[in-house]
């Protein structure tokens, strides 16, 4: 059965779990879903060639390349998420239970096809942009070069906007700077990603 989006009423396909036009969360009914999926968030590694914090359960130090999958149990939506092995480049999925202790990640939920796809935060500051020597590169012609910028601050990550054209909105809302909390809805360019401060 299609879904209708609650947010703008657009007719998605069976067994999507966001909508196909805005990226928001579609309503299920209890118990409905797809045939399952496999585990949630991963983390990615930046270009300068760091570990990604995937590496220890894959393998691999690439971000993950997943794509959405039917529902959970309980009818939650998962995204399965994947990181790349360095010796056979095979994607290798990754459960949450060994990702969720190493700390926090963005993870794209929509946009320029890599559903998925995430980025362990490390540091005190990454840059998100269209630069290619971006700790987070999105290459879009919607993101800015210097786009926004991620600051830990004392055991809090800090959302700032570089001046872009486009801007960076957290939970649809435009910012200049803004804390992260679980679960944020953050949207750089066509990119919806979501924040996890696990």
């Amino acid at each position: 059965m299609a879904l209708h989006c609650t947010e703008c009423g657009f007719l998605n396909n069976e067994g999507a779990n966001y909508c196909q036009r805005c990226g928001a969360l579609l309503a299920r009914e209890e118990g409905a879903g797809g045939a399952g999926g496999a585990g949630g968030a991963a983390a990615g590694a930046s270009p300068g060639g760091g570990a990604a914090a995937g590496a220890a359960a894959g393998g691999g130090a690439g971000a993950g390349a997943g794509a959405g999958a039917g529902g959970g149990s309980g009818g939650d939506p998962v995204t399965a998420t994947y990181v790349i092995d360095e010796e056979t480049g095979e994607l290798v999925p990754v459960e949450l239970g060994h990702l969720a202790a190493r700390g926090p990640a963005l993870v794209i939920r929509a946009g320029g096809g890599r559903v998925g796809e995430s980025f362990a935060l490390a540091g005190e500051r990454m840059r998100i942009g269209r630069r290619p020597d971006s700790e987070i590169f999105l290459d879009d012609v919607t993101v800015s070069r210097d786009h926004a910028l991620l600051i830990n601050r004392g055991e809090q990550w800090h959302l700032d906007d570089c001046g872009s054209l486009n801007g960076t909105y957290v939970n649809r809302s435009r910012i200049e700077s803004q804390r992260l909390d679980d679960g944020d809805e953050v949207q750089i360019g066509k990119y919806k990603l979501t924040f996890h401060a696990r």
